[in-house]
């Protein structure tokens, strides 16, 4: 018994998704070829939703009131069909008045027609943002509370699932299989050949990530191999810190090998290709030898002996005065349409001591050489590049035919871009180099270390890399997309606390409260047992935010979360309008189903139970402009505010985490515990969890930066009347503003703003 659909059915089936989950009648398969939606149950065959939410719900037990149910049944079938507001109003105010006293639509329990029509209301955009605007409390209670059920959010992952998880089960994961070329089970070999420079950056997670992922499939190897050409840029220190990264990302080689174990091999086989006329030893500034080589124009050396070759070759190895000014250049094509193919250098001078070999050589092969070479060695099978290559693989190919070694494929795909991010090195040093960061781990930094320190789960980077598939578009990415899927990940399993922030925070009074501090027992995570359980006190005197008094009406009752109900009975205002203290009194038989305000508090701190210091902290993008260009100078672009700390107080629970720990400030976000401060302070980071509001700029949302002054206010008019985020421009008539004369015949009316 199996519910087949694909997750581009439209539109999607919802109800018959979380029909089957709830019974358990039937399982979810997901497959991209299939047109519509189809139920096999009991050998007969259902291929409209309506019919398959009324086959699981009476195979369930579900089927209630048929006369009722099928009324429901019809709604939900007309229902994502209209577009009329006043319509769907009319709908919505109906169906609100006929759950005002009921839990469900046609019997004391779950039905078909519940499911039936929470789908449909779920698959239309606009009825589902009408519902939620409010109007509608006991409509949208019942929503909520079918959406909030442990089956339904079952469902739901699943088809978040489905679709990130395409690589390994439906399309994505053929054209995966078909884009390695003559790959056979159990001889294939990949390589991931960072430069030992730097960090891991996100780009490089996409390289990484599919290596292994191939390797894994065919059951073959990856070789981590450290391209360490360059004695100038690397140190060994890069290579552990890049070990470590690949570590966080749950990646393992099979082995680990350096360029230059293979700098002998390197160095015979360039001998090779002069003896065969296929190099030759230029020295040609680089300036003169960039613009022969764009106009196609032949080096005056091209043609020279292969005596002559050999010899400056020799002088080269020797680093003398003489040999420091040669390279050596493939001879290839001097006007090859293919630029690439345009004579590369392949050996140039560096006299550096070299971090593995010293000053054994003074000569080394460039990547574009050393690479194809080095592949063929250790025998790698397919050669996963990003697509910005391209054009240079022929050269690759040429390189490996005239040597006549071992021919090894090539696979590429697009390069990771994202928005707002910086993932040139050089750019990045200079954020360290200038401290406008507190290191390469730093929050707002793109390597692995600081995204991972953000939050980023593995699982989450592995998802997105593979939806990606083997898209060749080379597109800058919004990260809200792979925000989302992490925190799809983490939200099953994070434990939930709570934290009052401490600027203008509210002491309240409650009448009814115990005098002396009760400790209760709660889930940490009310639809996960697994994650355990935390102590809550409560007491007669509580904190709670500045934000959520203000909102507070005079008798107003609300719910105090994991409590009860409370009046507002009195409170007290400072000379800004803040409140300074609340008295309520608590109404534990209250509904909180009928309060619209319900409230993260603290219990106010005493020796035996005190509360915690706590920093939260939040980022903005390091850069203001989407894409930087070649011609741009970051420094014009760095957005002036982008760390944001605020003060708090946090339930002493938190004590238990440990560095790295995933949880949940209820009502605040998600947050990762990052250790201890100097000041004794516990410091949480916020993860952001992909919704477009949360990744905008923050810059005026916070006036206090990371060093706690405050940050300039920006410049606006005196008659400005709303606060923008767009730049500031002059009023087109002037800063004293002009009063245009009336023409009209209309009465004369003041200005409402006068």
């Amino acid at each position: 018994m199996s519910l087949t659909l694909s997750t581009k059915t439209t539109p999607f089936p919802y109800a018959a998704i979380a029909t089957a989950i709830y019974t358990q009648k039937a399982e979810l398969s997901y497959d991209e070829s299939a047109t519509g939606v189809s139920l096999l149950l009991d050998g007969a065959e259902y291929t409209t939703e309506g019919e398959i939410v009324d086959a699981l719900a009476k195979a369930g037990g579900l089927d209630g009131d048929s006369t009722k149910a099928a009324t429901y049944f019809a709604l939900a079938r007309t229902l994502p069909s209209m577009t009329g507001v006043s319509d769907i109003f009319t709908i919505l105010d109906s169906l609100d008045d006929h759950l005002a006293y009921r839990t469900f639509l046609v019997s004391h329990d779950i039905s078909g027609a519940d499911w039936a029509l929470w789908g449909s209301i779920r698959a239309a955009i606009k009825v589902l943002g009408l519902l939620k605007n409010g109007h509608h409390a006991h409509a949208l209670r019942w929503f909520t509370h079918l959406e909030s059920l442990e089956s339904t959010q079952v469902a739901l992952a699943s088809v978040t699932a489905a679709k990130a998880n395409k690589a390994r089960s439906t399309k994505t994961a053929a054209s995966f299989a078909l884009g390695l070329q003559d790959a056979k089970e159990g001889e294939v070999v990949t390589r991931f050949p960072p430069e030992p420079s730097g960090y891991l950056h996100i780009g490089h997670a996409k390289a990484a990530m599919l290596n292994q992922y191939f390797a894994k499939m065919y059951k073959g190897k990856l070789i981590i191999r450290f391209d360490d050409t360059n004695p100038t840029k690397e140190r060994t220190e890069f290579e552990q810190t890049i070990l470590e990264d690949l570590r966080l990302l749950n990646i393992e080689g099979d082995r680990v090998t350096h360029t230059s174990d293979y700098f002998d091999t390197i160095y015979d086989l360039a001998i090779q290709l002069i003896r065969a006329g296929k190099a030759y030893a230029d020295d040609t500034e680089q300036a003169q030898m960039r613009e022969e080589r764009g106009k196609g124009i032949a080096s005056a050396h091209r043609d020279d002996s292969v005596e002559d070759n050999l010899k400056h070759f020799a002088e080269m190895k020797a680093g003398t005065s003489e040999g420091i000014r040669w390279c050596l250049r493939a001879k290839i094509s001097v006007d090859d349409q293919n630029k690439a193919l345009r004579d590369p250098v392949i050996y140039r001078c560096n006299l550096v001591p070299h971090h593995r070999t010293g000053d054994k050589w003074k000569i080394y092969p460039t990547y574009d050489f050393a690479c194809p070479i080095v592949d063929s060695i250790e025998g790698v099978t397919h050669a996963l590049r990003t697509n910005e290559y391209r054009e240079r693989n022929a050269q690759y190919y040429w390189m490996l035919e005239a040597l006549g070694i071992r021919r090894v494929l090539i696979w590429d795909f697009s390069r990771l871009n994202f928005i707002y991010t910086l993932l040139s090195k050089r750019k990045l040093h200079w954020f360290v180099d200038n401290k406008l960061v507190k290191g390469w781990d730093d929050p707002r930094f793109p390597t692995i270390r600081g995204i991972r320190r953000r939050g980023m789960t593995v699982e989450a980077l592995s998802q997105f890399m593979l939806a990606q598939g083997p898209s060749q578009a080379i597109v800058s990415l919004e990260w809200d997309s792979i925000w989302a899927i992490n925190k799809k990940v983490i939200d099953p399993v994070a434990p939930r606390f709570w934290a009052i922030v401490k600027d203008n925070m509210v002491p309240v009074t409650l009448s009814g409260g115990p005098e002396n501090p009760e400790v209760r027992s709660l889930p940490r995570h009310k639809k996960n047992a697994e994650v355990g359980e935390k102590s809550t006190v409560y007491s007669n005197t509580i904190l709670v935010e500045q934000e959520d008094a203000v909102s507070f009406e005079d008798g107003e009752e609300i719910t105090l979360m994991d409590w009860g109900n409370a009046i507002v009975r009195s409170k007290t205002t400072g000379s800004n309008n803040e409140i300074t203290s609340l008295t309520m009194d608590l109404h534990l038989e209250g509904d909180f189903r009928k309060t619209k305000k319900k409230i993260t508090w603290l219990a106010q701190a005493t020796n035996a139970h005190p509360l915690v210091d706590a920093v939260l902290l939040d980022y903005d993008y390091l850069i203001t402009k989407k894409k930087l260009e070649e011609e741009d100078d970051v420094k014009d672009f760095v957005t002036p505010v982008s760390e944001f700390r605020e003060d708090a107080y946090a339930d002493a629970n938190v004590k238990t985490l440990q560095k790295g720990n995933i949880i949940q400030f209820e009502r605040k976000g998600y947050y990762i515990f990052d250790g201890v401060a100097e000041e004794g302070k516990l410091e949480f980071i916020k993860i952001p969890d992909g919704r477009a509001a949360n990744l905008a700029s923050k810059a005026e949302k916070n006036t206090t930066v990371a060093s706690g002054t405050p940050a300039p206010a920006p410049a606006t008019s005196s008659a400005s009347l709303t606060a923008s985020k767009m730049y500031r421009v002059e009023n087109v008539y002037g800063e004293e503003g002009v009063r245009p004369a009336p023409t009209t015949k209309m009465y004369a009316v003041n200005s409402v703003y006068e």
